[in-house]
């Protein structure tokens, strides 16, 4: 894990970024976290702080609800302000729970871990009433979330951007969905990107862009990216 480094691209002075990836339902994995970035950024003190979650809190793991609680939470650095961008699992969960979907979002969900995430709610699939389970204020959580939140030279985002498109013209689907060509992409890119979305055993640091899904459930770290100046470090919960 790199402990402190140059980063890609830089940020303005005073201003500190603390992104964190995929966290899929690891509610205790990131109050962890969330700690840590308090006890840091209480030691050393910046100007602006930004708390950026990358998407995919849901499925998998063992408490879905309990992330989104966290994250309906005041920023557990005071002050800061806080961006949840939309994940592809928090847009199948919603798809899954729109009374009007087509008949294939619920099972599409379920095969995707929705149902570790119904279990958390106390209730299944099995229930015709489930989705009264779920708390209005997590699905309204979820429908606020962006796509993508830019700052300096960096463009936060689920999954990725497809190279040599403009960002004005990106498919929204691509946001939160895209892998290749994007992973395997080596030129140059409008800012550089800093996403989750596609599992790896430590942090992928690139010129053109930073990937921070460890795979936190499935026994990996929860990782966050901290920006500010020209340099970068991690931390992990």
């Amino acid at each position: 894990m790199v402990k402190d480094a140059i980063a890609p691209g830089a940020l303005r002075p005073g201003l500190r970024i603390y992104a964190i990836g995929d966290v899929h339902g690891c509610a205790d994995r990131l109050a962890a976290l969330h700690a840590e970035i308090a006890r840091d950024a209480r030691d050393d003190p910046a100007e602006a702080v930004v708390l950026v979650h990358l998407g995919d809190y849901v499925d998998r793991g063992a408490d879905s609800a309990g992330v989104l609680d966290q994250l309906l939470a005041p920023a557990p650095v005071p002050g800061a302000a806080m961006v949840t961008l939309l994940g592809n699992h928090e847009a199948m969960m919603l798809a899954a729970c729109d009374r009007w979907a087509p008949p294939d979002a619920l099972p599409y969900w379920l095969e995707n871990g929705g149902a570790a995430t119904l279990a958390s709610y106390g209730t299944s699939a099995e229930d015709p009433e489930f989705r009264a389970a779920i708390p209005l204020a997590h699905l309204e959580l979820l429908h606020r979330c962006p796509r993508l939140w830019a700052v300096g030279d960096y463009l936060f985002v689920h999954a990725g951007i497809r190279p040599e498109v403009p960002l004005d013209r990106q498919d929204p689907f691509d946001l939160i969905w895209i892998r290749e060509p994007f992973l395997s992409f080596d030129g140059d890119l409008p800012q550089i990107v800093v996403h989750g979305h596609t599992p790896a055993p430590a942090p992928v640091i690139r010129s053109h862009r930073i990937g921070i899904d460890t795979g936190a459930c499935f026994g990996g770290m929860l990782t966050c990216l901290v920006l500010e100046g020209q340099r970068l470090r991690f931390l992990v919960g």
